[in-house]
């Protein structure tokens, strides 16, 4: 049966045929596989992997916080949980439930904690928003999702989504997702008590570090063009700041 579920904040309506309690449940067998994977190394002392679990606290409170008093609690049951990954690529993700990596590789560009805060809420935002479920939902239909998400191999699945242990070949992020997932996550960062006026200078470096590297990163490969991306971040800063100034 064909279900719809709105996003918080925007009020956007969305399709939704998956089952989110049984997303969550394979996001978290598979976000289990990548930690223990000895090809991942995950950064579990020093001030960066200190700052990845703050900034990801502060937000995911404040989150919790907006949730339960806009009446949306009971339609999330995450379990937060922070990691700060050794690696080149300039990335972080976000899976549904909660469970989040940032990679080192991106720390040179997001350079202070409002930076980390702006690459953290707009991973969580799309987790938030249940874009992947959305995706899900678009790409596969009702059907295809009972056989792959109910699956003894749906953590497996889910892997492959996120680009774990292989390449991101399957969930790509539309630009509206995108977009929205900036907005969302302008007014996380500054519920958490982050200035969103940092957000354009993060994207403004991220611009940068991709005419450096030549190629875009994997974590722009769905974004909107910087120009696009800045100017519409310009644009919501007003309504992310209501947030902040509170």
């Amino acid at each position: 049966m064909a279900a719809c579920s709105t996003v918080p904040l925007t009020g956007r309506r969305q399709l939704n045929l998956a089952n989110s309690q049984e997303i969550q449940t394979q996001s978290l067998t598979a976000y289990r596989d990548f930690l223990k994977d000895p090809k991942n190394v995950v950064v579990s002392s020093g001030a960066d992997a200190q700052l990845v679990k703050k900034v990801g606290l502060r937000i995911a409170s404040a989150i919790d916080r907006y949730l339960k008093t806009n009446g949306y609690a009971n339609q999330y049951n995450f379990s937060w949980e922070f990691n700060l990954v050794k690696s080149a690529d300039i990335n972080a993700w976000c899976m549904p439930g909660g469970k989040v990596a940032v990679y080192t590789g991106i720390l040179p560009v997001t350079r202070t904690e409002a930076g980390l805060a702006t690459v953290m809420g707009h991973e969580i935002a799309h987790a938030i928003a249940r874009h992947a479920e959305e995706r899900y939902s678009q790409t596969l239909g009702a059907q295809a999702i009972g056989g792959v998400i109910g699956s003894a191999t749906g953590s497996q699945s889910i892997a492959q989504l996120y680009g774990l242990g292989g390449q991101l070949a399957l969930l790509k992020y539309g630009r509206s997702q995108e977009s929205e997932a900036d907005r969302l996550g302008l007014t996380f960062m500054a519920m958490a008590g982050y200035n969103p006026s940092e957000a354009v200078f993060f994207w403004q470096r991220m611009a940068s570090a991709k005419q450096s590297n030549g190629a875009s990163p994997e974590f722009l490969s769905t974004h909107p063009s910087d120009a696009t991306r800045i100017a519409a971040i310009q644009k919501r800063l007003p309504e992310a700041m209501k947030y902040y100034n509170k």
